[in-house]
């Protein structure tokens, strides 16, 4: 039995199946998924588990060279911005309206839904390559 970081055996298995390039999402649980997109579904109630909660579990267990993110977030959630510009600190971001991102979630390979109720708080990962030390 794993004893340690993601448990989930679900969420787990999906990032050990992501690939150099893969997309992927974590989204609030509103954000509309598109059908045919496999959804980790970790929404127990309102706030459970939160977007930061999951976020750091997933970086914990994987190597992101990249993200997208709304454009509205610099407005209406500049909190939560500064904390995913502080954990991906390296990495490329790139903004679009949120109606392009919903759009773009179609072509990842799996979306994660959140508790978190704040707004914006969508973002799409791309898997990066982890070098051996």
């Amino acid at each position: 039995m794993k004893k340690s970081g993601i448990l989930n055996a679900q969420l787990i298995g999906c990032i050990a199946a992501l690939g150099h390039k893969d997309l992927f999402m974590i989204g609030d649980a509103g954000m509309p998924i598109p059908k045919g997109v496999p959804i980790v579904d970790l929404v127990l109630c309102g706030g459970v588990p939160t977007f930061r909660q999951v976020m750091d579990a997933i970086l914990e267990e994987t190597v992101v060279e990249g993200y997208t993110i709304a454009d509205e977030i610099q407005e209406k959630n500049p909190e939560l911005l500064a904390y995913i510009q502080e954990k991906l600190a390296g990495a490329e971001e790139e903004r679009i309206p949120h109606t392009e991102l919903k759009a773009m979630s179609a072509n990842v390979k799996f979306a994660v839904r959140t508790g978190e109720f704040t707004p914006y708080p969508n973002i799409i990962l791309r898997a990066g390559v982890a070098f051996p030390a």
